[in-house]
């Protein structure tokens, strides 16, 4: 049978006052939208009010608040969702003055979260940032929990029971966090050998639905779920691919970024998103056909900026230009910037060939000639290198190959 669709009126305050990226906007209204519908909300309403601060009390202003109250009544209403990370005074009093449930846009994208999370390493990751965005809000939220009994911002592995006291939720994110740092220590190792096995590592990183997971698809065929939907993906996928020049790349999926972030779920998910900063390259997947998209680009670089994976080697990946008309095409800026099609194929050959540029490790075109006696040699090229040609001379094996700076230095006293 189909879970019913809550019906919810999404709410926010434009102040003009603060940065469009933190503001309340008809784009941030329509991302929260977007967010509602993966959450299986149906939006019957969206209200804006333009004030010059927000309410510390009630978020909103009273006559905006009435006007919500009767919408509530009119439409049958079961839940209120507002742009903005709310307070614990502001969602009771919010929750006593309109008598329907009172969420907030974290609590909208952890129960996204919540949904799509698969690995035992993702769920812990939404529970911790669940717990941890629940403390402060205990008896602010506990009458609206006791009585909605379910639904949109009460699912997940952080559910929790109205009568937990502080200390048992103090106690629960400690545990959660020693979970995590082994974790972490777990995913250190695994690093350290890669980099001691010479292994190249890139991540794809974006925002949220710019087409991360069915570009992986594409390159890699992991079989990554793709849906146009916002957080589709959650857990992290790694897949090797082997480049031209036959350098192997581990190539990682990481979660997607959106606006107005909540720093804790950024913390929440350090350990995942590490593997951005420790990536060699970032493929920074841009989706072409939205109208933010530059938008979206700030968004990004502010979130990789805190991570400290800003300035790293950059592939800029202009997605979904099968969606666009000749006047719409993009012309970029960026240096290692191509234009592709994830769906369709279209020119994921040129962005193989920019990762294989950008990425450390280049190969360069060498001419060897290995007398017939070192013939493990030429095992080892064939069994390690890319071999362009191959001719049997008198002298010996006459190879050509794309060579790395080690097995360049090698082969250095047969070049020909």
């Amino acid at each position: 049978m189909e879970e019913r669709k809550e019906r919810a009126i999404l709410a926010g305050v434009h102040t003009g006052a603060r940065d469009r990226l933190s503001d309340t906007t008809e784009e941030t209204m329509d991302e929260l939208c977007e967010l509602a519908c993966t959450a299986n909300a149906e939006v019957v309403a969206t209200v804006i009010q333009n004030k010059s601060e927000i309410e510390a009390a009630t978020y909103m202003g009273e006559g905006k608040l009435e006007e919500i109250k009767q919408l509530i009544l009119a439409e049958n209403i079961d839940t209120v969702i507002f742009d903005d990370e709310l307070s614990p005074v502001q969602i009771r009093n919010l929750s006593e003055f309109l008598e329907v449930k009172v969420i907030d846009r974290t609590v909208l994208i952890l129960d996204i979260f919540a949904a799509r999370a698969k690995s035992g390493e993702g769920k812990l990751q939404v529970e911790l940032a669940q717990q941890k965005y629940l403390l402060p809000r205990l008896r602010g939220m506990g009458a609206v929990l006791s009585r909605t009994g379910g639904g949109i911002g009460t699912r997940g592995p952080g559910e929790t029971k109205l009568e937990s006291d502080r200390r048992h939720i103090s106690r629960r994110i400690s545990a959660l966090e020693e979970d995590i740092k082994e974790i972490r220590k777990h995913r250190e190792l695994i690093r350290t050998r890669r980099k001691k096995d010479g292994v190249i590592t890139a991540c794809l990183v974006g925002y949220t639905n710019a087409g991360k997971s069915s570009l992986m698809n594409a390159l890699t065929n992991a079989c990554v779920l793709a849906e146009n939907k916002l957080f589709a993906t959650l857990d992290t996928t790694s897949r090797a691919i082997t480049l031209p020049d036959n350098r192997r790349i581990l190539i990682t999926d990481t979660v997607g970024f959106i606006r107005k972030l909540p720093h804790h779920l950024v913390q929440a998910f350090k350990s995942t998103l590490e593997e951005t900063a420790e990536a060699d390259v970032l493929i920074y997947v841009i989706d072409a056909s939205n109208p933010q998209y530059e938008t979206h680009i700030k968004v990004v670089d502010s979130v990789l900026s805190d991570m400290g994976a800003g300035g790293k080697p950059t592939v800029y990946v202009y997605n979904k230009i099968d969606l666009l008309g000749e006047k719409d095409l993009i012309t970029a800026t960026e240096k290692n910037s191509v234009g592709i099609s994830a769906k369709t194929g279209e020119n994921l050959d040129r962005l193989i060939d920019l990762i294989s540029e950008t990425a450390p490790g280049k190969k360069q075109k060498m001419t060897v000639l290995i007398p017939f006696s070192c013939g493990n040699i030429v095992n080892d090229l064939h069994e390690n290198q890319r071999i362009l040609s191959e001719d049997y001379l008198p002298e010996g094996v006459k190879i050509t190959l794309l060579a790395d700076k080690i097995t360049y230095a090698k082969l250095k006293s047969y070049i020909i």
